[in-house]
């Protein structure tokens, strides 16, 4: 049986800090959920780690859709969070239940997440009140790059912070089950979460908050672009498959690969047949 939102949220009222992760196929989820962590995003990041599209912005519903479904099938116990991506949620409330509800008909995930404070906060409410879990995001909000004038912490300054504040708090009572906090302040994310009923899950916002959440591609050092401030390397699995690539490359080349292991044979009464033939 799968976690549910309801276990989510005992988590921050125990103390029990959430630990989450993104995946985006069958093969890492199952590695991820085996890990032990409780929830899994599959994130629009897939954009950029998986896709190589330049931000967010150009992941389409289609390739969540397609990427959730991998990452359910390789799942049996995790919540999974469906990343909304940008303009399925946006331009009218109808939109955005069209497109939350496929996430969980089609691609079986367990709740969606989508990005906005005040501004998305009755689409929140709408999609709860159709039975949908949402996550909330805010603070750097990847989708809207271009507004923010790029990747830069948020809330530094009094009226950022204060509009942050009052963005979670109506992400809460619009009925998000969780928010996650990026690229914030710790004292500011600390100051949230403490205000907060529901769990804040942290990406650059600092030990306080009640989880935290990494790219998987990061972390694993999958990903080369560019290294996020906010990641922590705990492999450098980029160098494994150059190692074990080059490897593979020198061993065709030089005809040491494929060995005896690697190979069939045959009776050799057929072979002897095959060459009368």
């Amino acid at each position: 049986m799968r976690i549910t939102i309801s276990q989510i949220k005992e988590m921050k009222r125990k103390g029990e800090r959430i630990p989450m992760l993104t995946a985006y196929d069958y093969p890492t989820a199952k590695l991820v959920e085996e890990s032990g962590v409780p929830m899994i995003l599959v994130g629009d990041s897939l954009g950029q780690v998986v896709l190589g599209y330049p931000s967010t912005v150009q992941v389409t519903m289609e390739d969540m859709l397609h990427h959730t479904k991998a990452v359910v099938r390789g799942t049996q116990r995790a919540l999974i969070v469906g990343d909304m991506p940008f303009m399925s949620y946006q331009p009218d409330i109808s939109t955005a239940l069209r497109n939350a509800g496929r996430f969980l008909q089609e691609a079986g995930a367990q709740a969606v997440k989508l990005e906005g404070g005040v501004t998305a906060a009755e689409t929140v409410s709408q999609i709860v009140e159709w039975g949908i879990p949402v996550m909330g995001h805010i603070g750097l909000t990847p989708q809207s790059v271009n507004q923010l004038g790029g990747y830069k912490v948020q809330g530094r300054t009094p009226e950022a912070a204060a509009r942050l504040i009052r963005d979670a708090q109506a992400l809460q009572e619009a009925g998000a089950f969780a928010i996650v906090l990026e690229s914030v302040p710790t004292p500011l994310s600390r100051l949230i979460t403490e205000r907060l009923s529901i769990p804040t899950i942290g990406i650059g916002a600092g030990l306080y908050c009640d989880g935290q959440v990494q790219v998987l591609h990061d972390m694993m050092g999958l990903f080369t672009d560019f290294i996020p401030k906010h990641a922590k390397r705990y492999a450098e699995m980029a160098q494994v498959f150059q190692e074990a690539l080059g490897a593979y490359v020198r061993e065709v080349r030089e005809e040491e690969f494929p060995t005896e292991k690697e190979s069939f044979t045959m009776d050799e009464s057929v072979l002897a047949e095959l060459a009368t033939l």
